[in-house]
């Protein structure tokens, strides 16, 4: 089994809580967790990344199976811990959906297909991590 490529996203911290990331490709995205809040919380960021990574993958099985959606939209709901780290404890994902042929089985089976075989971020959420933390501090830090 062949290894799928690093992806990188490099974060630069703009003063307060803000953040933005930028990633290979150039896109941004911006982090605040500051009093005056212009971006997303990175614990709603994650909500963001989950939901959309299984947008894809339903809107994906829905093509496939031919049903023309006329609306899609998901409700990511997650529940955090008291005590830190704060982590999410459970995460409810809700498909909103209507369409040309559309049931409420197709939906269904899309989103347990997304959930349990194709989105990544639903696996990762779902597994044990390797997070290597590595810092370079002073004058041989590159900013």
């Amino acid at each position: 089994m062949t290894a799928t490529p690093r992806k990188t996203l490099n974060v630069t911290w703009l003063g307060e809580q803000r953040y933005v990331g930028v990633s290979e490709s150039g896109h941004q995205l911006l982090i605040d967790n500051s009093a005056t809040k212009v971006g997303v919380s990175p614990m709603e960021a994650l909500l963001g990344a989950l939901a959309t990574c299984t947008a894809y993958d339903v809107v994906q099985v829905m093509g496939k199976k031919r049903v023309k959606l006329t609306s899609y939209r998901i409700e990511a709901e997650g529940e955090r811990a008291e005590e830190h780290p704060k982590r999410y404890t459970r995460i409810v994902v809700r498909h909103i959906a209507s369409g040309e042929g559309l049931t409420p089985e197709a939906l269904e089976r899309a989103a347990h297909l997304s959930h349990e075989k194709y989105c990544s971020v639903a696996a990762s959420l779902n597994s044990e991590i390797v997070v290597e933390t590595r810092v370079e501090a002073g004058e041989t830090a590159k900013v």
